[in-house]
């Protein structure tokens, strides 16, 4: 049979439609999925710019269960910027205990700062000024621009990065972002972004506890390294000590902390210069 040639403008109508149908397939996977087995959280129940910045730095590198109770507690205690900008680093990090990564609390903190002293208490609505905060990356900022005002930005995180591999990579390794992110922002319901971010991240989290975490097969995919024994665990441990405490000096933290007094004088200095602690002559105190 001869093959007959197709128009180019007949071509381009033919995929525009595929396309077309894709996406619609696509997110009606997603949106069905989200509407029998969506998550509920108290920050997804909020429209209060503050709370939800709260939460996106919360849950930088934490797992949801880890931050749902914290999270309450942080706003109850800490209910808006001014607050948490008079609060004394001390009593943040009290409240903070137990979520790691407390540089997260020292950048919340300044954020407050920021946003009392350059934004009248009200958190910033564009990129570029968030990206500006301490703490706060292109990914952070975009999450909050989608889940505080509805904004349709384009953004990957884990679970959503799970999703578009399963679907659109899932004969392929060492999947780029810079793949992945045309097909966000193809797939974006611009109408509701907010929701449909939930809806892929809860699938994302779905698809890990039935296959294989797809992300692995991710360009960026990088096992976290060992905590016990590292820096990081010993500056939290100094961070805990001096929280509880009101002061103590390298050698006797080497001695309640059982840590050798090299690595504890070691990690002072970090903590000193990233703003946590503060000397006066051996006195060591948090900021």
């Amino acid at each position: 049979m001869k093959k007959i040639a197709v128009p180019q403008r007949e071509k381009a109508r033919k995929t525009k439609r595929s396309n077309h149908s894709t996406v619609h397939a696509f997110r009606k996977v997603i949106y069905h999925h989200y509407e029998e087995q969506g998550r509920t959280f108290p920050w997804r129940k909020t429209r209060n710019p503050y709370y939800i910045l709260v939460s996106e730095v919360m849950l930088q590198q934490t797992q949801v269960d880890r931050v749902t109770e914290k999270y309450r507690q942080f706003i109850k205690v800490f209910p808006d910027a001014p607050t948490l900008a008079k609060a004394p680093l001390k009593t943040i990090l009290t409240v903070w205990q137990g979520l790691g990564y407390n540089r997260r609390a020292l950048a919340l903190k300044k954020i407050a700062h920021i946003v009392v002293q350059q934004y009248n208490n009200k958190i910033p609505r564009s990129l570029d000024e968030l990206i500006k905060l301490p703490g706060i990356g292109q990914a952070t900022a975009s999450e909050i621009l989608a889940f505080a005002f509805n904004q349709p930005t384009v953004f990957i995180e884990t679970n959503i990065r799970s999703v578009f591999i399963h679907f659109f990579f899932s004969d392929r390794e060492d999947v780029s972002d810079d793949e992945i992110l045309p097909l966000v922002e193809k797939t974006l319901d611009l109408s509701n972004p907010r929701k449909w971010y939930y809806a892929l991240m809860d699938y994302g989290v779905t698809l890990k506890k039935r296959y294989t975490n797809p992300s692995r097969k991710s360009a960026h995919y990088n096992k976290q390294s060992p905590f016990n024994g590292s820096n990081r665990q010993v500056r939290g441990k100094i961070v805990r000590f001096l929280t509880d405490k009101s002061y103590s000096s390298a050698r006797e933290l080497s001695q309640q902390l059982n840590l050798p007094l090299d690595k504890v004088k070691s990690n002072l200095i970090t903590l000193e210069q990233e703003g946590f602690i503060k000397r006066s002559g051996q006195r060591l105190t948090i900021a």
